[in-house]
C-alpha cells in the first residue's frame, strides 16, 4: 500500500488522506482511560513493543520470596506484578504513592492477605525498624537510608530502576529537556549510594532495549500515562513534532527509542 504520493522524502503535503486521518485519530488516544499500571491497551495489541532485557525481574524475585516470611513491595502500582508472584510470604505488605492506584491495588491484593499502605514521602515509611527481610522495588523511587532502616540485618533489597536517559529520543524530538529532578539517575549512582549507606551489592546489571511505537496514537497514549517523561503533555502543544514522528512511522512502519533499565540486588550489612 502506497502511503505517499511520491517516492521522495515525505512531507505533510505528500501524506495520503488516509494517513492524515490516522494522525488525527491517533491524537485522540490521550483520552483513553488508564488505571493501575496496565499498558495492555497498546501493548496487548502490539502497538507498543519493548525489547527483551537480559534478566527477568520476576525470576530474580521468586526464589527470594521463598526464603522469607516478611516482605515489602514498594510502589506496587495496581498490584499487577506482586499478584503474579504467588505464593507470597506469610507477612507481605505493599506501598503505593499514586492515589488512583490504591483502591485498585487493595481490591487485587487484600484477598491475598496483603495490606496496602499509601505513602507520600520515601523517607518516612510507616514501618518499624528491621520489619522486613526482603524488599522488592520495581520502577519505584526510594530513599536508601529508609530502606535500610526497615530492612533486617542480612535482609535483601531487589530493585529494577528506569535510568534517567530512558526514551530520551522522545524529549529530543519534542524539544523538551529531560526531567532535572532525576538527572544522572543511572546504575553507577544507585550502586554508590547503596554502598555508602551500608549495603553490599550482590548483583548489578544494566541494559538499553529498544522500544518501538507502531502508530502515533500509541505514543500519545504512552505520554499521557507517563507524566514524568514530558510533564503536562498536551497534544496541541506538540502537533508539529508529532506529525514529523507520524510521517516516519508511516514510512518505516515504526518509530524506535532506547529504554534504560538497571537492576540491583543488595544485602543490608
Amino acid at each position: 500500500m502506497n502511503l505517499y504520493h511520491s517516492n521522495s522524502e515525505p512531507s505533510v503535503r505528500q501524506l495520503t488522506k488516509a494517513a492524515k486521518e490516522r494522525y488525527e485519530q491517533g491524537l485522540q488516544e490521550g483520552d483513553q482511560p488508564f488505571s493501575g499500571w496496565d499498558f495492555s491497551y497498546v501493548t496487548g495489541s502490539d502497538r507498543l513493543q519493548s525489547g527483551m532485557l537480559p534478566w527477568s525481574y520476576g525470576t530474580m524475585a521468586r526464589p527470594l520470596l521463598n526464603q522469607t516470611d516478611r516482605m515489602l513491595d514498594m510502589g506496587t502500582g495496581g498490584g499487577e506484578m506482586l499478584s503474579r508472584l504467588l505464593p507470597l510470604p506469610l507477612y507481605t505488605c505493599a506501598t503505593e504513592g499514586y492515589l488512583p492506584n490504591i483502591p485498585i491495588a487493595e481490591e487485587r491484593l487484600q484477598p491475598l492477605g496483603v495490606k496496602v499502605f499509601p505513602v507520600t514521602d520515601d523517607s518516612q515509611l510507616p514501618f518499624e525498624d528491621g520489619e522486613f527481610d526482603l524488599i522488592l522495588n520495581r520502577h519505584e523511587s526510594y530513599d536508601e537510608k529508609e530502606v535500610r532502616r526497615i530492612l533486617s540485618v542480612g535482609g535483601l533489597f531487589l530493585t529494577q530502576q528506569v535510568g534517567w536517559s530512558d526514551c530520551k529520543e522522545i524529549n529530543d524530538r519534542l524539544g523538551i529537556p529531560m526531567p532535572a529532578d532525576y538527572a544522572g539517575w543511572e546504575l553507577d549512582r544507585a550502586v554508590l549510594q547503596l554502598e555508602q549507606c551500608g549495603f553490599r551489592i550482590l548483583e548489578q546489571r544494566e541494559a538499553t532495549p529498544a522500544q518501538r511505537f507502531y502508530d502515533i496514537g500509541a505514543l500519545v497514549y504512552y505520554l499521557k500515562t507517563i507524566p514524568w517523561q514530558v510533564p503536562d503533555f498536551k497534544v496541541e502543544q506538540f502537533r508539529e513534532p508529532l506529525m514529523d514522528i507520524h510521517m516516519e512511522m508511516e514510512k518505516n512502519g515504526f518509530w524506535e527509542v532506547q529504554q534504560k533499565r538497571f537492576v540491583i540486588l543488595a544485602v543490608n550489612e
